[in-house]
């Protein structure tokens, strides 16, 4: 199942439960554009603990992408389920 993400909430925070494998690089890239579109700087992305594959993919995809200034597992309670993004402003 396709999702557009233009239905999904651009709110900062972005949950990758509902998307196969092979979806997350291309949700990725456009979430954090309109995020970056709409000045929101700091992201959570929900990618879960599991295995670590769609960690993995999250963090692959955010070390290439110059969009990222820096990212990090979360501190919190969601400890590696979670990963904190901060975006380079948009110009």
């Amino acid at each position: 199942m396709e999702d557009n993400i233009h239905d999904y909430p651009i709110d900062g925070v972005l949950d990758l439960h509902m998307f196969q494998p092979r979806e997350v690089k291309s949700v990725l890239n456009e979430y954090l554009h309109e995020c970056r579109t709409r000045d929101i700087l700091q992201v959570r992305i929900i990618h879960g603990k599991g295995k670590g594959v769609l960690r993995d993919i999250v963090h692959s995809y955010l070390e290439n992408s110059a969009e990222v200034v820096e990212y990090s597992t979360a501190s919190d309670s969601s400890s590696w389920g979670a990963t904190l993004v901060l975006l380079a402003p948009h110009k």
